[in-house]
């Protein structure tokens, strides 16, 4: 073997050797991640965490991290995403279901909170162009008694019936929040139409998705009508309670009753339990008269 054959092995075990020898340690500014169910939205927010470190992070003057009115990358590093499955509304305005950037503008009061279209800028603030907020808001800023060590987003306060949430920034002694509001009705509708063609199981579903929302309610009892008729689920007392709050909806307030009532005497005789349908039948009789 040469001489240079030799120095070139060499070269390459040693390099081999650095690699196998590299160790991992903690970020400075570790990632995190935060998801959300918003109806049949997906919203993730992945983000880098910095810490405040005993350092002067809001504030005026160059004396501090992030001064008022300086555009920033809302974390550290590459800057902090959102990702939307569906389309929303952020804030009041129709977001397109995609990937942006969650930029903003601490103030003392208030802050200014920017989706951006183009995450390829990740945290290069230079890059940025206006023509690419999609979102510019200005939102209330809460100052916390407490503050909090590392950068933190959640998405907070879903609402009970699923349509609305906030992304919520804390850091520091700020903290800030802005609504996410999503619209399903359209898609579970176009799911019934189609489902309920091919399997009499939706139906069920269907109806009760028409009650919560309000729908064709008249449409709602023909399949639950539909539902009940098939084999032996007309013994489904718990469905049959669904029929019942169905009519009450209708104002078919004897109808309803009577059917309550038959839903009741189902869920006393079974023999696995009543699974509390007895009480609430009696609490849908006695709202009905």
């Amino acid at each position: 073997m040469s001489k240079i054959t030799k120095l070139t092995l060499m070269a390459i075990f040693f390099a081999i050797g650095i690699a196998n020898a590299q160790i991992e340690t903690p970020a400075p500014s570790p990632a995190g991640s935060v998801y959300s169910k918003v109806g049949l939205t997906d919203v993730t927010i992945d983000y880098f965490r910095p810490k405040v470190k005993g350092r002067k992070i809001f504030g005026e003057g160059d004396e501090f991290l992030q001064p008022y009115g300086a555009l920033w990358r809302t974390g550290a590093n590459s800057g902090s995403k959102l990702t939307l499955s569906t389309d929303a509304k952020i804030a009041g305005v129709d977001v397109a279901a995609g990937e942006y950037l969650i930029l903003s503008t601490p103030g003392k009061d208030e802050w200014t909170f920017i989706l951006y279209s183009d995450p390829s800028i990740g945290g290069n603030m230079n890059a940025y162009k206006e023509e690419n907020a999609v979102v510019k808001t200005t939102v209330k800023r809460k100052t916390l008694s407490e503050p909090v060590e590392a950068l933190t987003f959640q998405i907070s306060d879903l609402s009970e019936d699923n349509t609305s949430a906030n992304i919520h920034f804390a850091w520091a002694d700020a903290s800030f929040k802005v609504p996410i509001e999503v619209s399903f009705v359209d898609q579970v509708l176009g799911q019934i139409e189609k489902a309920t063609k091919v399997d009499p199981r939706v139906y069920v579903q269907a109806a009760n998705f028409y009650l919560t929302q309000g729908k064709d309610l008249d449409q709602a009892l023909a399949w639950m009508d539909m539902y009940l008729a098939e084999g032996n689920n007309s013994k489904q007392f718990w469905n049959v309670h669904t029929k019942a709050r169905i009519l009450a909806a209708l104002g078919k307030k004897k109808e309803a009753i009577a059917t309550a009532k038959e839903s009741m005497k189902m869920a006393e005789d079974s023999p696995n339990g009543d699974y509390g349908y007895i009480k609430r039948n009696k609490d849908l009789i006695k709202s009905l008269k």
